[in-house]
């Protein structure tokens, strides 16, 4: 099955007096890169956090962001640890003797200063599971996501490489009869421009240039190319960078057609061979 590398995902849960969230990116990345970014209450948890995407997810660019808030009424009741009001409060007045003009500040500036207030203790153990639940389904939903547009990518490239089949056996057929016509062309200028030609030379010459112009190992290649891009699609494991070799190989089998080209239509067949194998090298970007 075909994954892309783009998506997007989230979920939420709650715990305690918390309602917390997941929110998982996912862009194209030669490698598997993790950045998560997490509250410093959850911070204990990264290392498992990291591990779980990490099995699930091979290749991309990832980003979780996780975050919380509290309910409603949790958020009306605080508690403060005075200990740490006195010790500010003191320091203030310590420092104010020093100044010329002290400044007063409020009980709310207080309050935001850190330290100060004092969250509950939640049991370490329960949240981690419930981290770890959390991520696994915002990553579960993320592979979905990454299969949905994989199939569509599968599909465009599939489509691509009919057309490109066609042009394959289009190419095949035209081939005789271009060299055919290079035959006659090549027969009637030399006698314009020899009174006596020798056939047997002229023979030679044109067995040696038909054998140049031919480019029916290029087409075999191709056509086989092309066999294989269809074969990888079906595989389970990421593929991107298979595909990615496979576009490299066409590309360059496309472009010694295209050198060999005897005549307009071979080379229009090239020239359309190099743009669908540059869209599907666009698409082959994003798969994993």
């Amino acid at each position: 099955m075909t994954n892309s590398m783009t998506a997007f995902a989230n979920s939420e849960m709650d715990f305690e007096n918390l309602t917390i969230s997941c929110e998982l990116r996912s862009v194209n990345h030669r490698y598997c890169d993790i950045y998560i970014k997490i509250p410093d209450r959850f911070r204990f948890a990264e290392p498992d956090l990291h591990r779980t995407v990490n099995e699930k997810l091979k290749r991309g660019k990832i980003e979780c962001n996780l975050s919380y808030k509290k309910h409603g009424l949790a958020q009306q009741k605080l508690t403060v640890d005075m200990n740490a009001v006195a010790a500010l409060l003191s320091t203030t007045q310590e420092i104010e003797q020093l100044m010329q003009k002290p400044q007063a500040f409020s009980a709310l500036e207080v309050l935001a200063f850190p330290g100060i207030q004092v969250e509950k203790q939640s049991d370490k153990n329960a949240l981690l599971q419930i981290l770890i639940q959390l991520v696994t389904t915002a990553t579960d939903h993320l592979l979905l996501a990454r299969q949905r547009e994989g199939t569509q990518l599968s599909g465009l490239i599939s489509t691509r490489c009919v057309k490109m089949q066609k042009l394959v056996s289009h190419a095949q057929n035209r081939m005789p009869e271009v060299l055919e016509q290079l035959r006659t062309k090549f027969r009637h200028h030399i006698a314009e421009l020899v009174a006596e030609p020798n056939n047997d030379r002229i023979e030679q010459e044109m067995v040696l240039l038909t054998q140049k112009l031919n480019v029916d190992e290029e087409l075999d290649r191709l056509n086989i190319h092309i066999i294989e891009v269809l074969r990888v699609l079906e595989q389970s494991e990421p593929i991107g960078r298979r595909l990615d070799f496979l576009m490299q190989e066409m590309n360059r089998e496309a472009n010694t057609l295209g050198s060999k080209s005897a005549d307009k239509e071979m080379t229009a067949i090239s020239i359309e061979f190099k743009v669908l194998i540059e869209q599907i090298r666009e698409q082959v970007q994003n798969i994993e």
